[in-house]
Order: C-alpha cells, then structure tokens, then sequence
C-alpha cells in the first residue's frame, strides 16, 4: 500500500511538474506561434519540392538544399502573395475610406445603388444594403490585413523567424517527425497515419480548394480590369471568399458586375463579362479543381468553407489554410477513436 501511495505522489509530482513547464514553454512560444505555423505549412506544402531537389542533386550538403527550397519558394509563393495581400489592403483602405467622406461615401453609395435599382425590375421588393455590404466587407479586409504591415519592425522580424523556421524544418523535418512519434503514447503505425493525413490535408486544402479559389478570384480581378472596373483586385479578393461557397462561387461579383453594366448602357461589356465569368472562371472549378483537388484527402467544401472563414476570424490571413489544418486533424483523430472502438468491440 505505502509503495502504491509513494508511486501516486511520485506521479502526481511528475505530471504537475510536467504541466508547469509545458505552460511556461507555451509562453515562451506564444509571441511566435504564427510564425512558426507559417513555415510549418510552408514547408508540409512544398516538401515534394525540397524531396526533388535532394533526389536531383544528391551530392549537396543538407544546409545548402534547405537554402535553394527556402529561396524557391520565397520568390515564387512569399512574394507574390505579400504583394497581393498589400494591393488587396490599399483598396480596402480606399473603399473604406470612402465612407469617411461625405462626397465620396454618397457617390458610392449612388453607384451600388443602381444595381439595386435594377434588380427591384425583376424582383419587386427586392432591398439589401449594398453600400452597407460593401463597407462591411473591405472592413474585414482592413482589419484582417493591417496586421501584416502594421508594426513593420516586429512584421520584419517575425517574416525572418519565419524563413529561419522554414530552413531547419526543410533540414531537420524527418528528425522533428521522428522525435515526435517517440514522445507519442500511441503506437508507431498510428503516429505515422495522423503525420501523413495531416500534411495530405495541408496539401489538398492548399493546393485545390484555396489554390483553386485563388485562381478564380484573379481571373475575377482581370476580367474586372478590362471592362474598366476600379478596385478589381479587392473584388477579386471577395470572388476568392465566394469561390469557396459551394452553389455561390465567382458570381458573388461577376453577376452584380454585368448588372451593373447592363445599368449604363454597357451592353456589350455586359456581355463579353459574362462570357469571361462563364468560360475563364467557372470552367476552372470543373477543369483544375477536379485535378487538384484529387492528390489529397478533401474536406466537405461546406466544412472547407467553415474552417477558412472561421481561421481568418481567429487567426488572422494564416487562417485561410490553418483553419482547415485544424480541423483535418480533429477528423483524423476523431476516425482513430471510431476505427479503436471497433476493434474493442470485435475483441470483446
């Protein structure tokens, strides 16, 4: 008895010394987490890159190959999206700004208005404040965005902490993924079934739902520019959010666009704009997206949709792709419990 009771204070004293350092450990990380998180799904997106370049040139050091795949993707995936996450916060200031202003915030409104005007034609009682809706949304945007060049000395030094984190997890990933399936109580087989789901979810949320929506809402955003609309890039952005509504899509902005030019007597623009929504936009959700979308374990677009709505709202842009993470691994661990209960249950 006295040794049961030594082994449960022994325990006891253990797990609480485990808990205190676990909590400290987790202050120490806390003002860096999204930094981390960053490269870590950098790096889970592009380690068939870095897999390539170590197959290609298998007489180069590890720290040099960490180098080339951290270059390779800081020039074509880091820049292009900090350039057009900069383009998407300089039109969302300058729309929201326009509601700071008497003059401008009643021109835009007259303007959104006309839309309006010209669906109450076809659906009598139709009403919905679209000035409102469009304040509402470059809002978001605001907010959602500043962060990232508000505080350009902490933003500088995190990016840095960032592309360190992403050299030494495309070096030492197979010794990060190792030591963790040692830590983990669950047996080997489980450890390396929850490793590989979630970086497939990484993947096949990255490169087919968001990759895909990316894709429509530039298309957006060009098809805007050349029918002379201003702020495309914002309104490309917003096609992005509705690519993602299953039964929404790009026709969140394609379709008040041709309304809207339809209402100034733009007729043939109407028409060529739909053309372009139809065939340069729509066709690639029935053309990439299949093929995209096929290399990994997909969510529910409508959980896909949830997740990076709600990952944005907690987390800031990171949430476009953490958000789903987050919930792929709920799922995974959810699908382990269901497939243990059933052993146990064919066992007793």
């Amino acid at each position: 008895m006295m040794v049961s009771r030594e082994r449960l204070i022994t325990e006891l004293f253990f797990f609480v010394l485990l808990f205190v350092g676990g909590y400290l450990v987790w202050q120490l990380l806390l003002p860096f987490l999204g930094a981390l998180a960053l490269s870590a799904i950098v790096v889970t997106i592009c380690y068939p890159l870095h897999t390539y370049f170590k197959n290609r040139f298998p007489r180069l050091r590890p720290s040099l190959l960490s180098l080339m795949s951290v270059a390779v993707v800081f020039v074509v995936v880091i820049i292009p999206l900090i350039l057009l996450s900069y383009l998407v916060l300089g039109e969302a200031v300058a729309i929201y700004s326009l509601f700071n202003s008497s003059s401008g915030g009643a021109s835009f409104t007259h303007t959104v208005n006309q839309v309006e005007l010209l669906a109450r034609q076809f659906i009598p009682g139709f009403s919905i404040d679209m000035a409102h809706v469009a304040r509402q949304t470059a809002q978001f945007f605001v907010e959602h965005l500043v962060v990232l060049f508000a505080g350009t000395a902490s933003t500088l030094f995190l990016f840095f902490l960032a592309l360190i984190g992403m050299y030494y997890f495309f070096k030492d990933g197979d010794y990060f993924a190792k030591y963790l399936i040692r830590l983990s109580p669950l047996n080997d087989t489980e450890d390396m079934h929850i490793l590989n789901r979630m970086a497939r979810a990484v993947r096949s949320v990255a490169l087919g739902s968001v990759a895909v929506s990316l894709i429509q809402g530039l298309l957006t955003s060009v098809g805007l520019t050349i029918f002379g609309f201003e702020r495309a890039i914002l309104w490309g952005a917003i096609a992005s959010i509705g690519a993602l509504v299953p039964g929404v899509g790009t026709a969140i902005v394609i379709v008040p666009s041709v309304v809207y030019l339809i209402v100034t007597g733009a007729h043939l623009s109407a028409l060529l704009l739909a053309l372009w929504g139809v065939l340069a936009v729509g066709l690639i959700d029935n053309m990439i997206g299949p093929h995209l979308m096929s290399r990994g374990n997909n969510l529910h677009p409508f959980l896909v949709l949830i997740a990076v709505l709600g990952g944005i709202a907690k987390f800031g842009p990171l949430g476009f792709v953490l958000g789903p993470v987050i919930l792929s691994f709920f799922l995974v661990i959810v699908e382990l419990y269901h497939a243990r209960s059933n052993y146990l249950n064919e066992v007793g």
